[in-house]
């Protein structure tokens, strides 16, 4: 895939998306619970919000999503829909909670297991499904190391040199030393 290619993409970041550890952080995930989440868009006062039914209970786990979409002609449209859930099991025992993506592509159900749900048009869905990327990715300055991560690498090397021949941390220093200068040499 080209680099132009992820200009074209819309970005994730700004968009409405529920996450499963924010469920789990909020007491979502213990059996039944109903509630509401909402989003503030940007610096405006809109704000978007939706209805929320988790059931984690044996055999019929899953989330239940209803709002209303307004669209720009002033119509209106209602969604009730559910996200079935999946668990994988934690090392030390419980279990992990997922999304299972509702979406299709090409007419083939997705399925995949996902943390994050985003909305783009109508739907909730994976980020594969809507063709997502990150704003960190389509930075043009995404390979800049910032200086905080420089100066911690360099407390942490010991010696420079071992035997004659230059460390391990010390040459992956010197690797983020030269891409940072060449991203900051080309933008001047």
């Amino acid at each position: 895939m080209s680099r132009w290619s992820l200009f074209t993409k819309k970005e994730a970041d700004g968009l409405d998306k529920i996450k499963i550890w924010w469920l789990k952080k909020h007491g979502y995930l213990n059996e039944w619970k109903l509630g509401d989440i909402e989003w503030s868009c940007g610096w405006s006062n809109v704000k978007n919000s939706i209805g929320i039914t988790v059931s984690t209970m044996e055999n019929y786990e899953h989330v239940r999503l209803q709002y209303t979409k307004k669209y720009l002609n002033g119509e209106k449209k209602d969604f009730d829909y559910r996200v079935q859930l999946t668990t994988t099991p934690c090392y030390f025992g419980g279990k992990r909670y997922w999304f299972t993506c509702p979406l299709s592509r090409g007419g083939t159900p997705c399925g995949k297991r996902i943390g994050v749900l985003y909305r783009t048009g109508d739907y909730f869905g994976c980020r594969h499904c809507h063709d997502l990327t990150y704003q960190s990715k389509n930075s043009k300055y995404g390979s800049i190391t910032s200086f905080q991560k420089m100066i911690d690498l360099k407390r942490e090397i010991k010696r420079e040199f071992y035997n004659g021949q230059m460390t391990r941390k010390y040459k992956q220093l010197l690797r983020k030393e030269q891409k940072t200068f060449l991203v900051l040499s080309s933008i001047a």
